[in-house]
């Protein structure tokens, strides 16, 4: 009980966290707390992605284990005479999502309350009711009367503004429903697999990474890995799940709590077939449950780490999460805990002669 306990207050301290992509350092410094136990050493690259080293073997193969930091949210961008405030996303945002959801402003003074509003649809025409708001057309009101009084509260241009919403487990124990899953579940997943390693014979050095500026383009990833160089790299993030009313299974059939998820494809990367195989043989033969997807847009941290110096090979493994890139997402704490398992399994196999043998397949 105590161990479900500690778990749930690390999935609640990483979720709560406030870090939009250029601004993390909230989570990292979560990361940190959690992650230094189980490393050797821990450090941050110069664009704020947190580095936790574990050695193995001395001079054994490098493998990374990749989650992101940041969530998507929006920045302030200007602030108009009757003191509401105008944004831009930073991340993917649907507009649909957005309207009348409570938004935290992080200033220098602290946070700030808001909500995002627009007109409000007893004014507008038939047509335009039938039409979603655009995002340029929506502003945040955080109560001030005048630009003035919104600059005393301390809103100024560039400030982070965030989703708000408080981690929760659901009444099936096993669903929790949080902010910031999309990745923060994948930064667990690298402080779990370090803390399962702990006390492991294993014949490498992992590195249990927690990147920055994934939503922006998979900025972190690339200086983290031309840091580390690894011979081998897995991106662990949040993936699509299929089972909420009309998706089809063509659109996508992956299923919360039936396992992680191994990424075939994605508009970031094709995996590493050798390494994909590797782990799918080690997952049947552990008997840990899995799902095949893959993913027309969008990509993980995979995209930049098997593009780095000579090449990576490298594989995704998500979490199937509802509700992806909105306030609050679900997902189910088995695939979490299979995620891990199936990760440490790999790596306690990766020796020198099979990374050998997964690179040139």
């Amino acid at each position: 009980m105590a161990n479900q306990e500690q778990m749930l207050n690390m999935l609640k301290e990483l979720t709560d966290a406030r870090a939009i992509p250029g601004d993390e350092r909230e989570a990292r410094q979560v990361m940190e707390k959690w992650i230094t136990p189980y490393a050797d050493k821990v450090y941050t690259d110069h664009l704020g992605s947190l580095i936790a080293e574990k050695k193995g073997m001395e001079n054994g193969p490098k493998i990374m284990v990749a989650g992101h930091l940041d969530e998507v949210g929006f920045m302030v961008t200007r602030i108009d005479d009757k003191g509401f405030v105008y944004f831009q996303t930073v991340g993917g945002w649907w507009s649909q999502v957005m309207l009348a959801q409570r938004v935290t402003i992080l200033t220098r003074k602290g946070d700030v309350t808001g909500i995002i509003g627009s007109k409000p649809p007893h004014i507008l025409s038939p047509e335009a009711r039938k039409k979603p708001v655009e995002i340029k057309d929506m502003f945040i009101d955080i109560g001030a009367s005048s630009k003035e009084e919104a600059e005393k509260f301390g809103v100024l241009p560039g400030d982070s503004i965030v989703p708000y919403f408080e981690f929760t487990p659901l009444k099936n124990e096993k669903l929790l429903l949080a902010k910031a899953w999309d990745n923060r579940i994948g930064c667990a997943i690298a402080i779990e697999v370090l803390k399962r390693l702990k006390d492991e014979l294993h014949p490498n050095i992992v590195y249990g990474v927690a990147t920055a500026q994934e939503e922006v383009g998979l900025r972190g990833a690339k200086t983290a890995a031309h840091t580390i160089k690894p011979d081998i790299g897995f991106a662990v993030d949040v993936g699509i799940a299929g089972d909420t009313p009309g998706i089809s299974a063509k659109e996508a059939d992956s299923k919360i709590g039936e396992g992680p998820q191994i990424i075939l494809y994605d508009a970031s990367m094709v995996s590493h077939k050798g390494l994909r195989d590797f782990v799918v043989e080690t997952a049947d033969a552990q008997h840990i449950p899995y799902q095949y997807s893959s993913m027309a847009g969008g990509g993980t941290d995979s995209g930049s780490i098997h593009l780095t110096a000579n090449g990576v090979p490298a594989l995704s493994i998500t979490i199937a999460t509802r509700y992806i890139h909105t306030h609050a997402a679900i997902l189910h704490q088995d695939d979490f805990d299979n995620a891990v398992q199936l990760i440490v399994e790999v790596i306690k196999r990766l020796d020198s002669d099979t990374v050998e043998k997964i690179t040139f397949s």
